[in-house]
């Protein structure tokens, strides 16, 4: 059985911030980022317990092609993106996030 996604407005905030990056690097690059987010989602509600438990309960699923990262947590039947991060981006920001929830 599949599970509800949300995003939240952090995560959407991250979405937008890389693709216009992207977008202003070559035209096109953005949605293909877009493209592989959408896939990298898809396979979690699939297989929501697929990655394991980290920090407070968090996941993360790396995005092909890109080096960034979808971090989640499940709650329920219910899987809640709470960022959508850069590989080298200092952990620091996904604990305030998470400790902010």
């Amino acid at each position: 059985m599949k599970h509800s996604v949300i995003v939240r407005p952090e995560a959407e905030d991250d979405l937008k911030e890389v693709f216009v990056w992207y977008e202003n690097n070559r035209t096109g690059l953005g949605h293909d980022f877009l493209l592989q987010v959408d896939a990298g989602i898809n396979f979690i509600r699939r297989n929501p317990e697929i990655h394991p438990v980290e920090y407070r309960g968090a996941r993360k699923h790396l995005i092909k092609r890109f080096p960034y990262k979808i971090i989640y947590f499940i709650e329920g039947r219910k899987i809640v993106v709470i960022a959508v991060l850069h590989g080298k981006r200092s952990p620091n920001l996904l604990k305030k996030r998470l400790d902010s929830i």
